[in-house]
């Protein structure tokens, strides 16, 4: 077995590893976000199969067992999730593949000193113990003045989505630290997250249409690299099994969870930051059509040079030009960085900071 196909068994069998072989009934939340009025969290409760102890811990063989036992895990539909966030309760009951999404309402105000707030999940099954789980909500400060969202690749990172096997390679074979960040991302980051003041803690949320299985990786990256870490990495469930071996459609998704985040802070201004490969472009163009007055600016790397699509991309720009919204196609982070603070978004300092990156 090659070294590659390994990689990506081990890659594949990670999210069944937590347990340890145990299986049973599991209720996966994923980070949360949210405002001093609401939070949204997400998550699944399903089964998955018991390994036992026939079939040694560590080993190729170990790996493909939790892989199978990933294929074959089952999601629990019509459970009740009750979810609590200090003194605020909601239930919510899963869909038909176990999934859930929580929309809770902040009647009791939690900490104002804190962002990060502990929210607890329980789940109440017949004839079994009950299930328990939790996770983090982010709160950004009430006096955060700006709203970030980004794409993370071939806008954070290189993965080169134009090349669908060389992507695949990327994501899942290379580690955290072999995976290249684009030069000046990090000060540029910095910078948007400062404002001009230097300490405005701006929110910075992260949307992938990538696995979860990858959100480990994609931390100890952002960590490695010293990116502003997000309260949030918006991936999504790629819903592989055995009747469904192909990852679900999702053209929606990244739409769809930026009309959740602007709807959290519906007073914030938002920048949007992502690359010419996929649809980002013409995903962003329909968010500044539908929120009009709240996108400062979208700022899209050029990760190819194909006549066509900056065509299609000029075209774009000129049909938003009249909502005051900048679109500006980037050869780097410094060509971003220098229309931010001529927007008055970021400080000089920061501007110089990527300036420096880039001369590296």
């Amino acid at each position: 077995m090659t070294g590659f196909v390994r990689r990506l068994l081990r890659i594949a069998a990670r999210p069944m590893q937590r347990d340890r072989g145990r299986g049973g009934y599991v209720v996966h939340p994923y980070r949360g976000y949210g405002s001093r009025h609401e939070a949204f969290l997400m998550g699944r409760v399903f089964r998955q199969a018991t390994l036992g102890e026939v079939i040694p811990r560590y080993g190729v063989l170990r790996d493909l067992a939790d892989v199978v036992r990933r294929i074959f895990r089952h999601g629990l539909p019509q459970v009740d999730v009750r979810v609590s966030l200090g003194e605020n309760v909601a239930t919510v009951t899963t869909d038909r593949d176990g999934y859930f999404d929580v929309h809770m309402a902040i009647e009791h105000p939690l900490p104002g000193e804190t962002t990060w707030h502990h929210a607890e999940l329980h789940v109440v099954l017949p004839d079994v113990e009950p299930v328990h789980s939790f996770t983090e909500v982010y709160i950004p400060p009430a006096e955060a003045d700006l709203l970030i969202i980004s794409d993370i690749d071939d806008t954070v990172m290189y993965t080169g989505v134009a090349n669908k096997l060389r992507m695949l390679h990327r994501l899942f074979v290379k580690r955290a630290h072999q995976r290249m960040a684009f030069p000046g991302v990090a000060e540029f980051y910095q910078a948007l997250h400062d404002g001009r003041s230097g300490d405005a803690r701006r929110p910075i949320l992260y949307v992938s249409r990538g696995p979860w299985s990858i959100y480990e990786m994609l931390e100890e990256f952002f960590q490695l690299n010293r990116i502003p870490v997000g309260p949030i990495l918006f991936l999504r469930e790629w819903g592989i099994s055995w009747r469904k071996p192909w990852p679900r459609r999702a053209e929606d998704h990244k739409y769809d969870m930026i009309q959740h985040m602007l709807a959290m802070r519906d007073e914030l201004p938002c920048v949007l930051i992502g690359d010419s490969g996929q649809h980002d472009p013409e995903v962003y163009a329909r968010i500044v059509h539908e929120f009009p007055e709240r996108i400062r600016a979208v700022y899209i790397r050029r990760v190819e040079r194909k006549p066509e699509r900056e065509h299609a991309i000029e075209l774009l720009r000129d049909e938003i030009g009249h909502t005051g919204c900048d679109l500006v196609l980037a050869d780097d982070s410094l060509a971003m960085a220098e229309h931010a603070m001529h927007q008055g978004l970021i400080g000089e300092e920061g501007l110089e900071e990527v300036r420096r990156a880039l001369l590296r």
